[in-house]
């Protein structure tokens, strides 16, 4: 059973500036202890969704209330970023540094540990998920499968109590999302939200599935 509510998106509208409107009176919450999967045609609004949790759009209409405060402005925003941690769906644009270690200390970093800390926390992670020996590769030289799972270690670094994956299994072979799925399983989370097309990826990971139809989100079996 879950507890408490992490994420609480109420009456959300949102519309791009050529008109087209994508949410109209949505809801959505996540509780402490979900795993919910989010499906929907391209274009539906998945990730804009993900981007509305995390401040980096602001929805026309509707309240956003995460960990307990409504959020309304940047600066209420700004807290939350380190204690949700978002995958985006093309790892090209979490990987900058120019190598791996460097891209998965760069978090810890920036939410203030030293240099020294941040770069044994990114072996450790790397250790954990079974990629320290890419270490000192050039990230846009991995492979597809190897670039997303070092992108969602430079998530997992900073330690995130909720994690946001944007469709995490595109792309990947079998025995690379096997290892995906062992490790959404293993990390300790309060909540997971999963964009995915791939419904037995959903099988797997999520307890819950919704799916965008007519501007809100439908509550679906898995």
């Amino acid at each position: 059973m879950t507890g408490s509510p992490l994420i609480t998106l109420k009456d959300i509208c949102f519309g791009y500036t050529s008109g087209q409107i994508i949410m109209e009176g949505l809801d959505f919450e996540l509780r402490q202890g979900d795993k919910i999967a989010i499906s929907g045609q391209n274009g539906a609004g998945k990730t804009t969704l993900f981007h509305i949790m995390l401040g980096l759009l602001k929805p026309a209409k509707g309240t956003i209330t995460i960990f307990g405060k409504q959020h309304r402005q940047e600066v209420d925003f700004k807290e939350t970023r380190k204690r949700i941690g978002l995958v985006f769906q093309d790892p090209d644009d979490q990987l900058f540094c120019p190598t791996v270690l460097e891209d998965v200390a760069f978090g810890p970093l920036n939410m203030g540990a030293e240099p020294e800390e941040a770069a044994d926390k990114a072996r450790r992670i790397l250790d954990e998920l079974d990629i320290l020996h890419l270490s000192d590769r050039v990230p846009f030289r991995l492979s597809g499968g190897e670039k997303r799972v070092v992108s969602l270690a430079t998530v997992l670094a900073m330690e995130p109590e909720v994690l946001l994956l944007d469709e995490p299994s595109t792309g990947l072979d079998q025995s690379t999302t096997e290892k995906l799925i062992r490790i959404i399983d293993a990390y300790p989370l309060n909540g997971l939200v999963i964009i995915s097309h791939d419904q037995e990826f959903i099988s797997r990971v999520a307890r819950e599935k919704l799916v965008f139809k007519d501007k809100k989100l439908a509550r679906m079996d898995i």
